[in-house]
């Protein structure tokens, strides 16, 4: 059943949650592309820079929406028993990874970083849902390599028995936390695509810096 009428809708309510961050020098990082509208939300309410957080999911071959794990820069995370229950042989995971890796340089190109280092700030990652948190966590894992002083994720939904690795995330925000969880789009009204421009288009707003 739907919570959300569409991802702007969600970054509203994950604002509210996240109320304790207005007026700090913390920096958002919205995840590509659907993350990136929720984390405009967020932004604009809290009054916050917005940035990306590129990263790409590694999808099962035989199940593509499955995350098997994720990279970022710098960053690999594989889950070995997906691996194996998804019967996904080793140069399948190279043939998966190194086009993932394409699309991660492609998008580095497209969405270019905005607020510069984050050595000793806090830092928010936002996603529109959390399925595996695979690509959570490596964007989580990318910016605590970069000298992030706290990272904090956020996200409108994800399944109840999930929680990111304490060694990477301080804090983990998630208003709907769900029993009986299939797919983040099954949450939303209008879970389309979104494309490129729309991304450029929001990274490009006047946001606070």
């Amino acid at each position: 059943m739907a919570i959300f009428t569409d991802r702007a809708a969600a970054g509203r309510e994950l604002a509210r949650e996240l109320a304790h961050w207005k007026g700090t020098d913390a920096v958002l990082f919205g995840i590509p592309r659907g993350g990136v509208v929720v984390a405009a939300e967020v932004a604009r309410a809290l009054g916050l820079p917005l940035d990306v957080a590129i990263v790409r999911k590694l999808g099962a071959p035989s199940r593509e929406e499955y995350a098997i794990g994720a990279i970022a820069d710098g960053v690999r995370i594989v889950d070995d028993a997906a691996v194996r229950s998804h019967g996904v042989s080793p140069e399948q995971l190279a043939s998966v990874e190194d086009l993932e890796r394409a699309e991660l340089a492609r998008r580095a190109r497209a969405f270019p970083r905005t607020s510069g280092g984050v050595a000793g700030r806090a830092v928010i990652v936002v996603d529109d849902g959390i399925a595996t948190g695979a690509t959570a966590a490596a964007a989580c894992a990318a910016l605590r390599a970069e000298g992030a002083s706290r990272v904090a994720l956020a996200a409108p939904v994800a399944p109840q028995r999930w929680v990111p690795d304490p060694a990477v995330v301080d804090e983990y925000v998630c208003p709907h936390r769900i029993r009986d969880f299939w797919a983040v789009g099954q949450f939303y009204d209008d879970f389309s695509q979104t494309p490129d421009e729309e991304v450029e288009r929001l990274l490009a707003r006047d946001l606070p810096t």
